[in-house]
């Protein structure tokens, strides 16, 4: 096994998650809720895009992320250069279908892979106010953190000299906290690490080990399964106890499930 990534991560409880979600803006909640349901990186859920979303399989096709070079903005492929796809659950093909019929994505063109790239053009489901696509920071500053401060993660911001508010978060409250979470409750539901290495995009099962071995289920986990596949055996009549009919029956002579016996071969003998 490889060793333990130093310093564990940790996750959110369900319901710190909820009160983030609950904190965004009514159009901006999916975003977090889909982050926390399945588990994408920032830039992933800022370049998803309406043919992404397979309702027949169930599925989320990770193929883009919006990308920062420089100045300017385009759109590449996930990190590691590797598309994946995404279990979706009923909740989030719901909260999507609903989503889609009200803000009706519409078709956005950036740059692919480079700045000077040709055009690629998707029905991009989240857009800012200025009907662009979003920005990281500017997404961190006027959405991502007040959330954070209103479901008491972060202290109370102070204010610069020109009266805007300064939110002190750190690195582990980020977005990127949102796929810890969803590592957390798909692990502890039954997901094994080659699985979620594949839905989180991780290139090397390996590292998703080391990053979340403390999060796998413990004993109790094993203790559950076996009582709830046994629950019949135990639950036998007497079981485990010395009847006196018991005590007293010679062990030459057979038990019968319908109460008979059957006695043995007289010459055997213990």
């Amino acid at each position: 096994m490889p060793a333990e990534k130093g310093g564990k991560t940790t996750a959110w409880c369900d319901e710190v998650v909820l009160r983030i979600v609950e904190a965004h803006p009514p159009q901006c909640r999916p975003i977090a809720s889909i982050g926390a349901a399945c588990g994408l990186r920032q830039g992933e859920l800022f370049g998803l895009a309406e043919e992404d979303l397979d309702f027949d399989e169930m599925v989320i096709r990770v193929r883009r992320q919006v990308k920062k070079l420089g100045r300017e903005f385009i759109f590449a492929l996930p990190k590691n250069d590797t598309e994946r796809t995404v279990p979706m659950s009923e909740g989030v093909a719901l909260m999507l279908t609903e989503y889609i019929e009200t803000a009706k994505p519409r078709a956005y063109t950036l740059p692919w892979e480079k700045v000077d790239g040709k055009g690629h053009t998707v029905d991009l489901l989240f857009r800012w106010t200025d009907d662009k696509h979003i920005r990281a920071r500017t997404y961190d500053e006027l959405v991502w953190n007040p959330a954070l401060f209103h479901a008491g993660v972060i202290l109370v911001p102070t204010k610069d000299a020109r009266g805007r508010r300064q939110y002190f978060s750190s690195r582990e409250n980020g977005m990127h906290a949102l796929r810890h979470y969803y590592a957390s409750i798909t692990l502890a539901d039954g997901v094994n690490i080659k699985e979620l290495a594949q839905y989180l995009g991780h290139g090397d099962p390996g590292f998703t080990l080391r990053l979340y071995t403390h999060m796998l289920p413990s004993h109790e986990r094993a203790r559950k399964a076996v009582d709830s596949r046994l629950a019949r055996l135990f639950a036998l009549e007497a079981h485990g106890a010395v009847t006196e009919l018991a005590a007293g029956r010679s062990p030459t002579i057979h038990w019968e499930p319908d109460g008979g016996q059957s006695l043995d071969d007289p010459g055997i003998s213990l």
